[in-house]
Order: structure tokens, then C-alpha cells, then sequence
């Protein structure tokens, strides 16, 4: 994930500057970072594919998603077309827990 990591370093981001960053752990050791800086449209991902272990970044458009979507952004590999996503952490149905 160095990429992302030496793009933050040379522009000098701090998390002020950022509309939009994450780091997440995947399924079978696959990882994906996307980062968003204010004032672009533009998404940087950078992802570890959870099925091929293929290693990518990629830039794609941003678009900002409603509350009740569960999905702020996907990309799919490069090199075995797995789809990977980053799923919302807040937001969407909240489910009651169960009563005994």
C-alpha cells in the first residue's frame, strides 16, 4: 500500500485535507486503501486482491453515495476480475436486537 502512502507524503496531505479515507483488511489476507482528497473528484484506490493476491492503484471517479447505500466505493481486479468493496461502517438499516 505504498503508493497511497508516498502520495500523502509528497503532497504533504493531513487528514484535514482528506473528504474521504480508508484502510481496509479483506477477506483471505486482501487489503484496500481508497483516498479522497478535497477538492478532487477523483478516488485514489489501492488494493491487494483477496482472490489472486494481484497488487494495483487505480483512480476512478468519486461519487458521493446516500445514507441508506451500503457501499461507498468498489473496484474490480485488474488481473482476475474479482470485485472488491468497502462497505459503509455507519449508517443504513439499524437491526433491533433479539429479546429472549
Amino acid at each position: 500500500m505504498e503508493k497511497i502512502s508516498a502520495m500523502i507524503k509528497e503532497r504533504g496531505l493531513k487528514p484535514a485535507d482528506c473528504a474521504y479515507h480508508t484502510l481496509r483488511e479483506l477477506e483471505n489476507g486482501g487489503k484496500i486503501r481508497v483516498l479522497v482528497v478535497k477538492g478532487e473528484k477523483n478516488a485514489h484506490i489501492e488494493y491487494i486482491c483477496p482472490q489472486c493476491k494481484h497488487t494495483d492503484c487505480v483512480t476512478q471517479e468519486w461519487k458521493e453515495v446516500s445514507k441508506a447505500a451500503k457501499i461507498r466505493a468498489s473496484v474490480k481486479c485488474a488481473k482476475c476480475g474479482f470485485m472488491m468493496k468497502v462497505e459503509k461502517l455507519k449508517g443504513g438499516k439499524k437491526s433491533k436486537p433479539k429479546e429472549d
